[in-house]
């Protein structure tokens, strides 16, 4: 797989039917090793050695509903109280981001509310803080380390 602008973690691998699998820490189990989910897979490991984020409150891969659509959001770190801290959405490194994107995943804090919102494709890294008043995001050059 690609190198990613990410640090280097360790992951565990299996290969069953011609296909490579990498662990998923959150969901307890091996999914397909496809570019997108190579990002996802870094991406969580940074929430969580790089950012201090505890692995209880990150959730994977789940379904939400967008305007009456069935969608599913990457990754999302809940603060303590249960409401959204993070939205982060991952596309494969040769994925270009542009407005879409952010489009993308403003409709989805629609219906999370999310305070931060990353952008990924591996190489590089978009953070936004939201700002509900104006209803705009602003962007950041990092997203805060966690705090208790």
């Amino acid at each position: 797989m690609q190198q990613l602008n990410f640090p280097t973690y360790s992951f565990r691998f299996k290969s069953n039917e011609n296909k490579i699998s990498i662990f998923d820490s959150i969901r307890k189990k091996f999914v397909v090793l496809q570019p997108e989910e190579w990002v996802r897979q870094h991406c969580v490991h940074y929430l969580m050695a790089e950012k201090n984020y505890p692995q209880s409150l990150i959730n994977v891969e789940k379904e939400l509903i967008v305007n009456g659509l069935k969608k599913r959001y990457d990754i999302v770190v809940f603060n303590p109280n249960g409401s959204i801290l993070l939205i982060v959405e991952c596309k494969a490194p040769k994925i270009t981001i542009n407005q879409s994107t952010f489009d993308q995943i403003a409709q989805y804090n629609l219906a999370l509310n999310a305070t931060y919102l990353m952008v990924t494709n591996g190489l590089n890294h978009y953070y936004c803080q939201m700002d509900f008043d104006n209803e705009r995001y602003n962007f950041l050059k990092d997203i805060p380390n966690y705090k208790v």
